[in-house]
């Protein structure tokens, strides 16, 4: 059996830097099921998620020799067919899509099409480049501790993570189950609205009362150059008025971030630690670390972090009721450029989770908007609602940025 303890024994570990990738993994065409509300528009299904008579590569060669093809496709990907999507293929992934860097130690890294210098963001990383580049309308995809919130927000697109167990997971591979959630990402928030209501199965209802509220706190997490970028769109929000109220959710983000590590890590490595051991793959340097970290998780850690899971999510259920949604940015600044350094990402991705895990550690949807942006560059803006309050949330987005 490997032993992953220093994160270079058990596998093999790449370390040559990755190279501009098509944001396809293959290209292929399937016709809609039936006519529906999606008629006419091209989807594309991040690699983790089934297609019949196809191999699922996670974004690692290995994976895909040692897994058959598909039997039936993805639960999601069925549902989008007999909406009356059509689907056009296969967009990349980061490694078991253990990662929110964009880039792929196999595959390459996709060009982000609103920042051609910076990475795409990830593990969605072929799935934001392919939207953003026009070539499809949409994307499916994965988000678990934020990847569609990053790259939708990096690449200047609207991504939704929903509700956690709302939508069915079936087909597609899991990496921490608790965690694990279907998304999407479009150009539009008509679109995305309309995506919603062929997954939910919803009927078009009236938006219920609702209101905004911000967290300074949450807001120090921006890079403080952000700051005047940040007001505009507070500012935006009162010309279009909207009426926003200050709270203090009073979370140590920091803390939340390090819960998110510990329990997706400790799931990641139950999901996938038996493949590891038994296949010996090759991965990037740093995924191999990530799962030898998973893998020496202790009983106190784990025990320390679900308490407090628990604990933000009981603040965030007494301080967010349903109707009220948290503003906040979804990103702390712009993308990092392609030629970032592995420890520059480490450190980014310690600062990336301590703002999307307000959604992941507690199940709630969130949606990221191109509304905030660096010199040009996306960073993207989020509304955060409330457990299955999904619709409203998309309805809201439409209202704050109609599109």
């Amino acid at each position: 059996m490997g032993d992953l303890s220093n994160g270079q024994a058990g596998v093999s570990v790449l370390s040559a830097g990755p190279g501009i990738a098509d944001a396809f993994v293959e290209r292929f065409v399937i016709e809609p099921i039936r006519s529906g509300p999606l008629h006419g528009a091209s989807f594309a299904a991040k690699d983790v998620f089934d297609v019949a008579g196809r191999h699922t590569g996670c974004g690692n060669p290995v994976w895909r020799e040692t897994h058959a093809p598909a039997q039936r496709s993805a639960a999601a990907v069925e549902m989008l067919l007999r909406a009356g999507a059509r689907l056009v293929g296969k967009t990349r992934t980061d490694e078991l899509a253990y990662s929110l860097d964009g880039r792929n130690i196999h595959e390459g890294a996709p060009i982000n099409p609103a920042a051609p210098e910076r990475l795409t963001g990830g593990s969605s990383a072929g799935a934001a480049s392919a939207v953003a580049s026009g070539d499809i309308d949409f994307a499916a995809a994965s988000d678990t501790a934020g990847s569609v919130r990053v790259p939708a927000a990096w690449c200047g697109l609207v991504g939704i993570r929903p509700t956690h167990a709302r939508l069915s997971v079936a087909g597609l591979t899991p990496l921490a189950p608790s965690f694990d959630t279907v998304g999407w990402l479009a150009r539009s928030t008509s679109l995305m609205r309309a995506i919603g209501a062929a997954l939910f199965q919803d009927a078009a209802m009236p938006t219920p009362a609702f209101s905004l509220v911000r967290d300074p706190g949450v807001e120090s997490e921006l890079d403080p150059r952000l700051g005047a970028s940040l007001a505009h769109v507070f500012e935006r929000l009162a010309a279009q008025g909207f009426a926003l109220s200050e709270l203090s959710l009073g979370i140590d983000l920091e803390r939340a971030a390090e819960s998110l590590r510990i329990l997706q890590g400790h799931e990641a490595w139950i999901t996938h630690g038996r493949w590891i051991d038994s296949t010996q793959p090759t991965l990037g340097p740093e995924i191999a670390a990530r799962f030898a970290a998973a893998r020496a998780i202790t009983g106190a850690e784990l025990s320390e972090a679900a308490r407090a899971r628990e604990a933000i999510r009981t603040c965030m259920d007494a301080a967010l009721p349903a109707g009220r949604i948290l503003c906040l940015p979804t990103v702390p600044g712009p993308a990092p450029r392609r030629e970032a350094s592995r420890e520059h990402l480490q450190l980014l991705r310690a600062r990336l989770l301590r703002l999307t895990a307000l959604s992941s550690l507690t199940g709630r949807p969130q949606i990221t908007l191109p509304l905030l942006q660096a010199d040009g560059v996306p960073v993207g803006f989020s509304l955060l609602g409330w457990r299955n309050g999904d619709e409203t949330l998309l309805d809201v987005a439409r209202l704050v940025a109609p599109s």
